[in-house]
């Protein structure tokens, strides 16, 4: 969901702004950050090993 906003995020995955934005804060809690850059900065490029990941 890069560059996305919370609103373009919840209509891709059919899901509402506040479960978008639920989802966020937790992962934002767990991984100890604040806001997006400080997620994507702690994930590195996780697209890249879930690829490999995936059968």
């Amino acid at each position: 969901a890069s560059g996305m906003t919370n609103r373009e995020i919840a209509r891709e995955l059919y899901v509402t702004v506040k479960a978008v934005q639920w989802h966020l804060g937790n992962a934002y809690r767990k991984l100890e950050v604040k806001g997006r850059e400080g997620l994507a900065a702690a994930l590195g490029d996780a697209g890249s090993s879930a690829e490999v990941l995936d059968p």
